[in-house]
């Protein structure tokens, strides 16, 4: 592919490599390293001018650092002349922060977006945004891909009962998307009422939909603590589920996570690959890793020749 340049942040540099061999391309020469005083610096190692560039970073382990890193990233590729530069973001930083829940609360996904502006990108590309509208706090075009397409792939290959399954959400905000995963599969779905006392503590939960039975796969966009997860497992579990899967896209997994996932009662717990789960995968064999290498790359050769990205938003690529 002429015109067109691949370059990895400090965040998932695994991913990035994925991405370039499905493409057929090297992934660009870049030094990322920090001054005595913990500045960051970056130095492009290749020449951009006239370049369709991507730099891919994903808003994970240290978030702050590395949203800075690609944004100096971002900045040095158009001060050199890049004809276009597009930050491909697995998962966004701050997407939890989109609204003023509370008087005085900041609307962080907003700055993030502005910062992206500003520094010089032209284009997003992104995946499973934890609310859809942070589209709309860039004037620039972005592309929220779904793993929707990926997950139901990995429902039908890895739990043998899937046709008897109950889709469930763990909690409301979830309702839409497990109801599109529930009609492709042609089964029921549920969703679980959660009240929060504090951010990261579940107080408590009411199951809406039967589970008596069934093989229940929660599935949500994002899992930090486990704290929600482990309890909705739990609360299937009592309603009479016989198996319960779980499935998420972006597999923060932090703090007591692990330990959640290693002592609750799931068959297996599904993260995709937007932020690096290989020290995590060794640690808890429960946890399977869902490969979304594929719809990146295709994202990017089809954004490089013009293409529409439409077709990824019900099929994963071959």
């Amino acid at each position: 592919m002429p015109n067109i340049k691949i370059f990895a942040g400090n965040s998932h540099p695994g991913l990035t490599k994925r991405i370039a061999e499905r493409l057929g391309l090297e992934v660009g020469k870049v030094t990322l390293s920090k001054f005595s005083n913990q500045e960051t610096r970056v130095e492009i190692g290749e020449s951009v001018r006239g370049e369709d560039v991507y730099i891919v970073q994903s808003g994970c382990g240290e978030v702050n650092d590395n949203l800075m890193e690609m944004l100096i990233m971002i900045n040095a590729c158009k001060i050199a002349s890049a004809s276009r530069v597009t930050a491909v973001i697995p998962c966004y930083p701050y997407a939890r922060q989109d609204k003023k829940d509370k008087s005085r609360a900041p609307i962080s996904a907003k700055l993030v977006a502005n910062m992206l502006s500003v520094a010089g990108a032209d284009h997003i590309i992104t995946m499973d945004l934890h609310a859809s509208q942070i589209q709309g706090f860039f004037d620039i075009p972005v592309d929220n891909l779904y793993a929707e397409p990926a997950v139901i792939k990995w429902i039908k290959s890895y739990i043998d009962e899937w046709s008897e399954s109950v889709i469930v959400s763990p909690d409301a905000g979830g309702a839409k998307r497990v109801t599109a995963i529930a009609d492709h599969l042609n089964v029921n779905f549920a969703l679980i009422h959660k009240e929060r006392k504090r951010a990261n503590e579940v107080d408590s939960m009411v199951l809406v939909g039967d589970v008596t039975n069934r093989v229940a796969v929660l599935v949500d966009d994002m899992a930090d603590t486990c704290g929600t997860m482990s309890l909705a497992a739990k609360k299937l579990c009592e309603a009479g589920a016989k198996k319960v899967y779980a499935i998420m896209t972006h597999g923060v997994l932090s703090g007591p996570a692990i330990s959640r996932i290693s002592s609750g009662p799931f068959e297996a717990v599904a993260v995709t690959n937007t932020i690096p789960q290989d020290e995590r995968v060794a640690v808890c064999p429960r946890i399977q890793v869902i490969d979304i290498s594929s719809i990146l790359a295709e994202a990017i050769r089809r954004t490089h020749n013009g293409e529409s990205v439409s077709y990824l938003f019900a099929n994963v690529p071959l």
